[in-house]
């Protein structure tokens, strides 16, 4: 996917109001176990010397982590997001994150914590693939 990027236009947060940016803080915070974790291998522009924000407001969503610079969303899936329920409304969420041109990767706790490096390299893939048009 090509990603158009216009500076003049572009908003930070993603729409997000205030409300959403503050409960973004809190949530920062709190981080679950497996975020944590990935957290760590993304932090300090110490995976592709990429600038990853964790818990970024983009509209009324708190996303787990972005890349800004490559239009990316990287969300850690908990036993919850199981249900049919829960699936339907992440596809929806998905949906609307990607009104922003932001693509989104999903990965299971699980992958997080017993396939670290296969997550990274989903994530590379993506990265090495993204194209944007200034």
């Amino acid at each position: 996917m090509t990603h158009i990027v216009d500076n003049s236009l572009f908003d930070f947060y993603f729409n997000a109001r205030k409300d959403t940016v503050e409960n973004a803080k809190e949530l920062r915070k709190n981080m679950t176990p497996a975020e944590r974790f990935l957290w760590e291998a993304l932090r300090n522009r110490r995976f592709m010397n990429l600038k990853f924000r964790r818990q970024h407001p983009v509209e009324f969503f708190v996303t787990d982590f972005i890349c800004i610079e490559k239009f990316l969303v990287v969300e850690v899936d908990g036993g919850i997001h199981n249900t049919d329920e829960q699936m339907e409304w992440d596809e929806n969420r998905t949906a609307e994150i990607e009104k922003y041109g932001l693509t989104v990767l999903r990965f299971k706790y699980e992958e997080v914590f017993n396939q670290l490096n296969l997550v990274l390299q989903r994530i590379r893939e993506y990265v090495l693939n993204f194209q944007s048009v200034k």
